[in-house]
């Protein structure tokens, strides 16, 4: 049977009865991106108003009896309803439909259509599949690419039919009807009960679905084509947004500019050109950067190499630096006699480090000083390396190496 929210999906709020309440799992991905299992109730009404996912499309989100339901699912020919209160069988309650994600969802789907008929109308592009996002909805076409030509093609076509203000009709047909063979659809599920449901977009489309959509295109305002992106196999896909969306996208766009014309102190036509210069800038004091820091790592090498501590261990910290940097060092001091321990980055935090001289030795320790930095690194040939999370345990790692060369000189 079609559920309320099929037969009118501008319904907002109506009362039926609860047929049963069972106990339940769900697992849904906490604020943390973790999966979570909440423990609950699978809800079965006589009739409902919110829309069970399938099609493409997500499940409506609502109450009953002011209790959230947190997930709709279609089992067959019922809705699964799942909350995590008990609601006893046989009790009259009130269904409400959170209106703003309804009537989105409605807007994108209702506009998945008419993209793809158009689509295919006007180019053969077929549509294979589709996806009502978050953000953004992205309908497959079965094609290895499509223009921007044909993108902006469509995109005219799709919101001329809006501003026709075309009615969009929903019917139910028997399956053995002779209508349903014409028009368009991948199938029903397995487990499909009852008539087939067809939404028309008069003079445009039929199609099977089980959706919920806007009863005219005028309800859709308007549909942006964002772009097209490669997809699987040899297929395209189109990302697009409708109604409400391309409100919001408007929005979020001109703040963007807003700050950008601040911050850039130059209008939006010259944006583009004002970035360019600012990464031209940045890449060229980047690179005067790395040769001074090449520059300044030759001096440092040479000064511990001259100094009168040189010898048995040699450590130095920088804020500034990078592995190149450590390496510039460790290159240009080439003593194999001396255990040199080089970091950079935060004094307490998190940096780099590099510990240089005989390869027996430094075979030995590297992993044990990348274990007190907590940390990890690898290394060969003299020379080991890596990340460190503890920075503030630089001492401990000198003391560590001061035992090792106490130790040897010891045994010799």
């Amino acid at each position: 049977m079609a559920f309320r929210c099929q037969r009118d999906s501008y319904a907002r709020e109506f009362t039926t009865t609860v047929v049963s309440c069972r106990p339940a799992e769900l697992q849904t991905e906490g604020s943390n991106g973790k999966k979570e299992v909440l423990s609950g109730f699978q809800v079965v009404l006589e009739d409902t108003l919110l829309f069970p996912e399938g099609g493409g499309q997500p499940d409506d989100h609502g109450t009953i009896n002011d209790i959230s339901v947190l997930r709709v699912t279609r089992r067959g020919a019922q809705a699964d309803h799942f909350t995590q209160t008990a609601l006893a069988p046989g009790t009259e309650v009130q269904v409400r439909v959170d209106w703003e994600r309804r009537f989105d969802h409605m807007q994108q789907h209702s506009g998945q259509h008419l993209i793809t008929a158009v689509a295919d109308h006007l180019f053969g592009l077929k549509t294979t599949s589709w996806e009502l996002g978050r953000l953004r909805s992205v309908i497959e076409l079965d094609s290895p690419s499509v223009t921007a030509e044909q993108v902006a093609a469509i995109e005219q076509s799709v919101n001329e039919k809006i501003r026709d203000r075309l009615p969009v009709n929903v019917r139910e047909l028997s399956l053995d009807d002779p209508e349903v063979e014409q028009v368009r659809g991948r199938g029903l599920p397995d487990d499909h009960a009852g008539p087939v449901r067809v939404v028309t977009i008069e003079s445009i489309d039929s199609n099977m679905c089980c959706g919920t959509h806007v009863s005219n295109l005028s309800d859709l305002q308007v549909i942006k084509i964002l772009g097209t992106e490669k997809g699987k196999k040899n297929k395209t896909n189109l990302a697009f947004l409708a109604g409400n969306r391309v409100l919001k996208w408007m929005e979020r766009s001109h703040g963007t500019e807003k700050a950008l014309t601040t911050l850039l102190k130059c209008g939006a036509e010259d944006h583009v050109e004002a970035v360019k210069k600012l990464q031209n800038s940045s890449k060229l004091l980047q690179k005067n950067n790395l040769n001074l820091l090449r520059d300044l790592a030759v001096h440092i090498a040479h000064s511990l190499r001259n100094s009168p501590d040189w010898g048995g261990v040699v450590t130095l910290h920088r804020k500034e630096g990078d592995s190149e940097f450590m390496n510039i060092i460790a290159n240009e001091i080439g003593s194999e006699e001396t255990l040199l321990f080089l970091t950079v980055g935060d004094e307490k935090g998190a940096g780099l480090f590099l510990l240089a001289g005989p390869a027996e030795a430094v075979e030995t320790l590297g992993p044990r000083v990348a274990e007190v930095l907590e940390g990890k690194g690898a290394g060969k040939k003299g020379r080991f390396q890596g990340k460190a999370t503890k920075m503030s345990r630089r001492a401990e790692v000198q003391a560590l190496l001061q035992d090792y060369i106490s130790t040897q000189s010891a045994e010799e």
